[in-house]
């Protein structure tokens, strides 16, 4: 069964990833519902998401960006959900999506697909950690991110280097659920 979250994501081709202050600025202003929050530190992250909620946006914390936060941890994810009301977190860390689902929170599990030995570590601990979605990075892998998609249990996110409207629409027939991206003027 799909929760809000991931329901949310098949409406929108594109998601905003925020690396500053500029981008979440305009992030603001835009009609896109969900932003990826991809810096910051302990001292200024719940203004951040603070925002981004005011606007009626979701807001992921990429938890490993957080200066701060950047710890194996389950108190990281502790923080993130008592000190922000973010509605999730992102993460390349499996056990850091296992205590957010505990909490309740919505989760991405970020990959790096680096070689041909990733698709099998992709499968293994999307498996071990049973996120909401997935997001393999960098996207502009188009077959190999097919690969994945057919084998993915949970919808499947991507970003990375994307710079033009071209990419998003090869992305999307490849299979991807919808394209993250700091470039605001791909945001939709």
């Amino acid at each position: 069964m799909e929760n809000d979250f991931v329901s949310g994501l098949h409406a929108s081709s594109v998601i905003m990833a925020v690396k500053d202050d500029a981008g979440l600025k305009k992030c603001l202003t835009m009609e896109g519902n969900v932003v990826f929050i991809l810096y910051g530190d302990i001292c200024n992250i719940s203004e951040k998401v603070e925002a981004i909620k005011a606007a009626g946006k979701k807001a992921f914390v990429h938890i490993d960006l957080v200066t701060g936060l950047e710890s194996n941890k389950d108190v990281s994810v502790d923080f993130i959900k008592k000190f922000t009301g973010a509605d999730g977190i992102i993460t390349t860390k499996v056990s850091l999506i296992k205590r957010a689902k505990e909490l309740g929170m919505n989760t991405v599990l970020r990959f790096f697909a680096l070689d041909s030995m990733a698709n099998e570590n992709i499968r293994k601990q999307t498996k071990a950690a049973e996120p909401d979605v997935i997001e393999v990075l960098p996207a502009l892998l188009p077959r190999a991110l097919h690969e994945i998609v057919i084998h993915s249990p949970v919808p499947v996110i991507t970003g990375g280097l994307v710079s033009d409207k071209r990419d998003i629409e090869k992305l999307l027939k490849a299979g991807a659920t919808c394209v993250s991206t700091t470039h605001s003027s791909l945001w939709i």
